[in-house]
């Protein structure tokens, strides 16, 4: 028994599915399945039912796959220990990032990343929150960089910037010529939302539940892009944060008008485990990055 094999029983727990467990780790489907097997045999256990086309645990199988997670977790950790021992700001580091912050943070992020810190070797991870999450609490991920929400308590969460969020319309809106307009000036309007699992959905929703808006129930989006670009064939109204609207003024066909006070907005923060030896690195991380992205959030539009 080694690492690896604890490794290819906790992707095929996650997956349920051997093709795409294999392929997360990088290896052949019958290669993972035959270690899945000699590990069987090493333990004289049954870890799978093998009478069905679905992959299922046995008993058995569910107690060493949480076993096998406090393992890999605590060899991350031992790795982390002894990258602390070298230069703090070198070696492998693998970030998360949610889909309606990375392509717009992630331009701004990396050269300054890569200049400040020359012998970080980066990889970069985009997904859902919660994903993101799960890979951080297994140690697959060393830290993640997305919105506040309660489920990140659990962590670390280190504040970088507030991101506001504008009201974006169509030309055609009888709206799109004004400078501001106020959140309860959304009540009984129509809002087009982000499909489950976005974190800004929640908080978008938050907002304009309150001021008595309701959502668009005939559509719901998988990216910002879709949303802007429904906003542009004058399909209804979104709230949209400033960083996926810089440089895009009405290129696409969108106006953007700012909320008076209170001015709807999302925390981004940098989160990492508790139990963490690479403090100081990820605080450095946060810092810079915080200071790479004020400057172009004061940027008008």
């Amino acid at each position: 028994m080694n690492i690896r094999d604890l490794e290819y029983l906790v992707a095929l727990s996650e997956f349920k599915h051997f093709r795409k467990a294999a392929d997360a780790c990088n290896v052949s489907q019958p290669t993972l399945s035959g270690q899945i097997r000699k590990l069987e045999q090493e333990l004289g256990i049954l870890l799978l039912e093998r009478t069905s086309r679905k992959v299922l645990f046995t008993q058995s199988g569910m107690l060493l796959v949480e076993q096998a997670r406090k393992i890999l977790l605590e060899v991350q950790i031992f790795k982390e220990m002894a990258s602390n021992q070298g230069k703090e700001m070198s070696g492998p580091l693998h970030i998360g990032v949610i889909p309606t912050l990375g392509p717009y943070l992630l331009p701004c992020m990396l050269p300054v990343l890569e200049k400040d810190f020359p012998e970080l070797e980066t990889y970069l991870y985009e997904a859902q929150t919660q994903t993101l999450l799960d890979k951080l609490e297994s140690g697959q991920l060393d830290c993640a960089i997305l919105a506040q929400v309660p489920e990140t308590a659990g962590f670390i969460e280190v504040p970088m910037f507030q991101e506001p969020m504008l009201l974006a319309v169509a030309p055609q809106h009888a709206w799109a010529r004004r400078k501001q307009v106020k959140l309860n000036e959304l009540k009984d309007h129509e809002i087009l939302m982000l499909d489950d699992g976005h974190c800004l959905r929640n908080q978008t929703m938050d907002y304009c539940f309150t001021a008595g808006a309701k959502e668009n129930q005939h559509f719901q989006a998988t990216s910002l892009e879709t949303l802007r670009n429904m906003v542009a064939a004058n399909t209804g109204v979104t709230l949209m944060p400033k960083l996926a609207i810089l440089n895009e003024g009405k290129r696409r066909g969108v106006n953007y008008i700012h909320f008076e006070q209170p001015q709807p907005y999302r925390n981004i923060i940098l989160v990492y485990r508790p139990g963490s030896p690479l403090r100081s690195r990820y605080e450095r991380i946060a810092k810079i990055i915080k200071s790479a992205v004020e400057p172009v959030l004061m940027q008008a539009l």
